[in-house]
């Protein structure tokens, strides 16, 4: 994977898989701590202490169409190169954390990529999950609660044609605020 937005996409399959009914995405980026970091939250069925241990193996996956699961892996791995961090903490029947550190400066870290679009296709996919978007840049934040969102929608589908188009243009005018801000 090419880009940091694709490695989230991943994970939480993973969680959306693992039953979860809601599921946080957090993205900080602290320049003058030159970090960038990406946590995942879940509170789907979790892992036992043996399957967190396991799941970086590439060859560990819960599926039955193929015999490699890649994405935990890659994920690591992404992280690792620019001298960061991976953890994964897991409680069975209450959920999991995945946490990738990566050194922000590196010119080893991918970027960020399409995040406005991957929470958009999350959000509008997976309506009976609720999602908790947040980036963090500088101090500066931008978050998103799908529950907030479908409470003031009343029952309109987030994929409903005109809301989708707004919450493609709040996700977008939101990032970017986040980054003109900081430049």
């Amino acid at each position: 994977m090419r880009e940091i937005s694709l490695h989230i996409l991943d994970i939480v399959q993973n969680s959306i898989v693992a039953g979860a009914s809601l599921i946080g995405v957090s993205v900080l980026e602290d320049s003058e701590k030159d970090v960038f970091s990406v946590t995942i939250t879940d509170n789907g069925k979790g892992m036992s202490e043996e399957l967190v241990k396991s799941v970086i193996d590439p060859f560990t996956t819960s599926r039955t169409t193929r015999k490699v699961g890649l994405g935990i892996p890659l994920f690591k791995t992404a992280a690792e190169l620019t001298g960061g961090s991976f953890k994964i903490d897991s409680v069975l029947g209450e959920g999991t954390v995945v946490t990738a550190v990566f050194v922000r400066s590196s010119i080893d870290r991918q970027p960020l990529g399409d995040i406005q679009g991957t929470m958009l296709g999350l959000f509008t996919s997976y309506e009976s999950i609720d999602f908790v978007y947040t980036h963090e840049l500088d101090g500066k934040v931008f978050k998103t609660d799908t529950r907030e969102l479908k409470e003031i929608l009343g029952g309109v589908s987030l994929s409903e044609p005109e809301v989708y188009l707004w919450l493609t243009d709040y996700l977008s005018e939101g990032e970017r605020e986040l980054l003109n801000e900081n430049i």
